[in-house]
């Protein structure tokens, strides 16, 4: 491919607006459609965004097909992405589909499956690996030799309103996937199993549990633990949380904002690292879906080595529910099985049956 990328993007809400903007000021792209259920919403985002010359319609398929796009990026809420990714990857589009890729790991297994038979790429857009200084605190982790343990503390007190306040299991749910994700990413290895605990306390002003701790079991043996809160007011957090590496050589830490901070005992003093810059957020998701388009290469956050970062919610969820250590691969065969039961396609269903769920 050379040239700007042509991409037709689907949904115009809040978050519809933040990728048009990434969008406009990307060199590597140009938005040649915009797809939503509210014609009026789109083009008053368009308008907003100052983009003009751009085709608006409800079918992303044929929106797609009109503009001669080369892809699309689906910014629609979770519960629409198999609708929308289904009809794109069936169109013959590689698809950039905003976190999480689905409600449940069941969903995104089917999603995954569509991808593979269509032979389009399928990724998903885990922004917050995007951030210079994270990919910088990996970096050194991985010259502190062996690593023990890592460990997330989120402590915020937002006050949304809406939907999120009444959610069961919110924290889990609506936001420790980034951490968990990242978790994945700074290790290096896959996640194992996980004991979590959750909770409310008496001043909580959501419905479902604000607080969470949980310990992840990673190969190797590494520990990754989180402990976390929405609604611990005074002294808060980063939205990255605050992060802590223990290493073989020594320790790393970052407090979600500033620059890693490195401790090797052999080496005296602590050592504040500077990451290179590089394009944060989802503009850094945009990135590196063009790069994959590009080369071919399989981009570190495919639907296909996704799923596991899903799959910890899920198995943190699970084990708060029950009180019992959770293994991962139980959580990913279960979803198999009831994907393979609950998809209405037969080409789906027999790449289930046969699929490796990738480590």
């Amino acid at each position: 491919m050379t040239g700007p990328l042509r991409l037709v993007q689907v949904g115009a809400g809040g978050m519809g607006r933040a990728w048009l903007r990434t969008i406009a000021e990307s060199p590597e792209v140009e938005l040649a459609g915009l797809v939503d259920l509210d014609l009026d919403v789109a083009r008053a985002a368009l308008s907003d965004a100052g983009l003009h010359g751009v085709e608006v319609g409800r079918s992303t398929a044929e929106v797609a097909d009109a503009v001669g796009a080369d892809a699309v990026v689906n910014v629609t809420v979770p519960e629409a992405h198999l609708v929308v990714n289904e009809e794109a990857l069936g169109a013959g589009y590689p698809v950039l589909c905003e976190k999480p890729a689905a409600p449940t790991v069941v969903t995104a297994l089917i999603q995954a499956g569509i991808a593979e038979l269509s032979g389009r790429l399928l990724m998903i857009s885990q922004s917050r690996r995007y951030f210079a200084s994270l990919r910088e605190l990996r970096r050194q982790a991985e010259a502190l030799g062996t690593i023990g343990t890592v460990s997330t503390e989120f402590f915020k007190a937002p006050h949304f309103g809406g939907f999120r306040e009444e959610m069961p299991h919110v924290l889990l749910v609506d936001m420790a996937i980034h951490a968990f994700d990242a978790a994945r990413f700074v290790i290096g290895a896959e996640p194992v199993s996980v004991y979590c605990e959750e909770y409310n306390p008496s001043w909580s002003w959501y419905a479902g549990a604000a607080n969470a701790a949980a310990v992840f079991e990673f190969e190797g043996g590494t520990r990754y633990v989180y402990n976390g809160s929405w609604c611990a007011p005074g002294q808060e957090t980063s939205w990255n949380g605050s992060w802590r590496v223990s290493a073989a050589e020594g320790t790393a830490t970052w407090d979600g904002e500033g620059s890693p901070i490195v401790h090797r005992p052999d080496a005296g003093e602590s050592v504040t690292v500077a990451a290179p810059p590089i394009r944060e957020e989802i503009a850094g998701s945009l990135e590196a879906f063009v790069d994959a388009l590009r080369t071919g290469a399989e981009p570190e956050n495919s639907i296909r080595t996704n799923l596991r970062s899903l799959a910890m919610v899920e198995g943190a969820v699970a084990s708060a529910e029950t009180g019992a250590r959770v293994r991962i691969d139980d959580v990913l065969e279960r979803a198999r099985e009831t994907a393979s039961a609950q998809t209405r396609r037969d080409d789906v269903r027999e790449w289930l049956r046969g699929a490796s769920i990738a480590r």
